[in-house]
């Protein structure tokens, strides 16, 4: 069947596709609002800028589809196969994404808010700047994805796989990210301001330039992780592991901080709580493997402020 027959059947009031042959079609630009194209075959079809608002594509197969720029809010996508599709700058609000495949889909700049993605498959998925706030990513897979300046402000996660992603400036104020492992995760100028990461794994990570403001960070391990230069004002510090981090030039003004261990850790330059300052000398040993010099001499090169 071709586009343009497609096209003349949904324009007579046609909805019902289910599960048509349309592999390689262009619907580019089409009107296609509320169509029923469940466990279709779409595999390499041109959906490229086409409205599909409200569309039911549940466990159709879009493989290599390309949806650039696609109107697809409210659409249901539940457990649709899209591996490797073009969904750059997709408008997917409210949409049920959940159990879909998008291992190696293309998501930059695409509008999610709200939408579902429990259980999704988005390993090594470009995620580059596009719009997570709201949505469910419970037991969803992230290992390997891009999500360098996504936006996941009152997401939902909870058993999500975050093994090796890209955060690098994300915004992730106010997020819930209890005792999840970001174990060598990337989360360099991060916004993590008022982010709940109590229990969390941060060793490893990268945290440089990262604000934390009044975020709740209490039993972290911070294990050789790099925080040189992030704000951490005000925030909630106790028991934390600082083993072999760089605190170099991060600010903790104001900040509970009781640390539980710091050998080997950088301090030249930090602002650190004057609370905290016997604490930190007791604990202090060892050699910093940022600068080579003994930890008790990067404190000696911290500022102690009220």
């Amino acid at each position: 069947m071709n586009a343009n027959y497609v096209f003349e059947l949904y324009e007579s009031g046609y909805r019902d596709f289910a599960g048509i042959h349309l592999s390689g079609v262009d619907l580019r630009q089409r009107i296609l609002v509320d169509i029923d194209l469940q466990q279709a075959s779409l595999v390499q079809a041109n959906l490229s800028r086409s409205f599909l608002t409200k569309a039911n594509l549940a466990a159709a197969n879009l493989y290599r589809v390309d949806a650039s720029f696609a109107k697809l809010s409210e659409a249901n996508l539940h457990r649709t196969q899209l591996k490797k599709a073009d969904l750059r700058g997709t408008f997917m609000v409210k949409s049920d994404l959940s159990e879909a495949q998008l291992s190696g889909a293309n998501l930059s700049g695409a509008n999610l808010r709200g939408a579902s993605l429990r259980g999704a498959n988005l390993c090594g998925t470009n995620l580059c700047g596009a719009n997570l706030r709201g949505t469910d990513l419970r037991h969803a897979n992230l290992s390997w994805a891009n999500l360098s300046g996504v936006r996941l402000s009152g997401a939902a996660l909870g058993r999500t796989f975050l093994d090796d992603v890209n955060l690098e400036g994300a915004y992730l104020n106010g997020l819930n990210l209890m005792g999840m492992n970001l174990s060598g995760v990337n989360l360099q100028e991060a916004k993590l301001n008022g982010a709940k990461l109590d229990h969390a794994n941060l060793s490893a990570s990268n945290l440089s330039c990262a604000t934390l403001r009044e975020a709740s960070l209490n039993q972290v391990d911070f294990t050789a992780a790099n925080l040189a230069g992030a704000i951490l004002w005000r925030a909630k510090m106790l028991g934390v592991t600082l083993d072999r981090a760089d605190l170099s030039w991060a600010n903790l003004a104001g900040a509970a901080l009781e640390a539980f261990s710091v050998e080997g850790a950088e301090f030249t330059e930090a602002i650190l709580p004057k609370v905290s300052k016997s604490g930190l000398y007791q604990k202090a040993c060892g050699d910093t493997r940022w600068s080579g010099r003994s930890t008790v001499e990067t404190l000696s090169e911290s500022k102690f402020v009220e």
